[in-house]
């Protein structure tokens, strides 16, 4: 993708799924990544650590976010990428108020945080892309994810928000809305259950991590010049109905 080489690009949940795939776009684009997830695995290190900064912090605590920030400021990262995020599910009589608070914490407090840190840098330096992730269940809920879907909402508002405070620094702000996506968090759901997802979108079949991977890439370069403030669904077609 045009402009992604010689770019440095921080990836939050870059330990698996989406975040792993999406640093293996970016690594072969010729991007510099800042990898940060509250776990690096030895995989991890041995695939990126020689070459790439990569930091293990919990983003829901305050030592891990300054720890996020300040890799963020000491790298000067052209492109951050909001992509951690997990899931506390239950139906809302069964809710707790923690389920609801952790997952507000790391969805959508952390986002805010660093989009705020990336925010002061990029717009001193006069440019910086922003990505935020999103999902479909922000469009429509999801049954017993109440906090999840309330997160991936805000992260939409944020990023529209974000975008028309940003955009006279030239700072671009969009979100990515993956629909139903096979990772490691996949392989656990029964296969009657996942014979019923793949049924659900259009194109009748899951997506992959490496296709969201590469609508971050496309959002982060140059071909995307002049787009803002927009939500790429990238789903299959489920948010059709």
């Amino acid at each position: 993708m045009k402009g992604l080489d010689q770019k440095t690009v921080m990836i939050t949940g870059a330990n698996q799924g989406i975040g792993w795939a999406t640093a293996e776009r970016f690594e072969a684009e010729g991007s510099t990544l800042c990898l940060v997830d509250r776990d690096i695995s030895d995989v991890t290190r041995e695939r990126f650590g020689d070459k790439h900064h990569l930091l293990a912090a919990d983003l829901a605590t305050s030592a891990g976010m300054q720890a996020a920030l300040e890799l963020l400021r000491d790298k000067n990262c052209d492109v951050l990428i909001n992509n951690a995020g997990i899931t506390r599910d239950a139906t809302i009589t069964k809710m707790t108020r923690a389920d609801w608070d952790k997952v507000i914490a790391v969805n959508l407090t952390a986002v805010f945080e660093l989009c705020q840190g990336a925010a002061v840098m990029m717009k001193e330096r006069g440019s910086g892309v922003i990505l935020n992730a999103s999902s479909v269940v922000a469009h429509n809920g999801n049954f017993g994810q109440t906090n999840y879907a309330a997160t991936k909402a805000g992260v939409i508002a944020m990023t529209q928000t974000l975008a028309r405070e940003l955009g006279r620094a030239n700072v671009r702000v969009n979100a990515v809305a993956p629909g139903f996506i096979e990772t490691p968090m996949t392989e656990a759901i029964p296969e009657k259950v996942l014979d019923k997802i793949r049924q659900k979108p259009p194109l009748a079949r899951m997506g992959h991590a490496h296709e969201i991977a590469a609508a971050y890439a496309f959002l982060a370069s140059d071909e995307a010049s002049y787009i803002t403030g927009t939500t790429l669904n990238v789903d299959g077609g489920l948010v059709l109905g």
